[in-house]
């Protein structure tokens, strides 16, 4: 059980000093300039909506689960709801951050 335990705690420092060096040196984003973007920004927005949607469902159907006694993974149902709830917020700046940038534009003069 030890020997168990010793490769696990092992495996956890060997991935934290990739990680520390990652952080360190910084991390890079590889760049496909071959296949450019498709879509635009309606349907970037539409995919985001969706997307949190859905993590807001699936946290309920958790929840509803662990209230129903068909689950016991209450642990699982709170940080899939707290998932939904920082996507949800994160959306709601990034509206925000439109709404203004919207509103700049027209005041702008011309």
């Amino acid at each position: 059980m030890s020997n168990h335990i010793s490769t696990m705690q092992n495996d956890m420092l060997q991935r934290m000093a990739v990680m520390r060096e990652q952080a360190q040196t910084g991390t890079q984003i590889a760049v496909n300039f071959s296949h450019p973007p498709t879509g635009n920004f309606q349907t970037a927005m539409q995919q985001a909506v969706r997307r949190v949607d859905n993590q807001q469902h699936f946290a309920s159907q958790l929840t509803a689960d662990v209230d129903a006694g068909r689950s016991d993974d209450l642990v699982g149902a709170m940080v899939a709801s707290q998932k939904a709830s920082i996507s949800f917020s994160a959306l709601t700046q990034v509206r925000n951050k439109i709404l203004t940038a919207y509103d700049d534009v027209l005041k702008m003069p011309l």
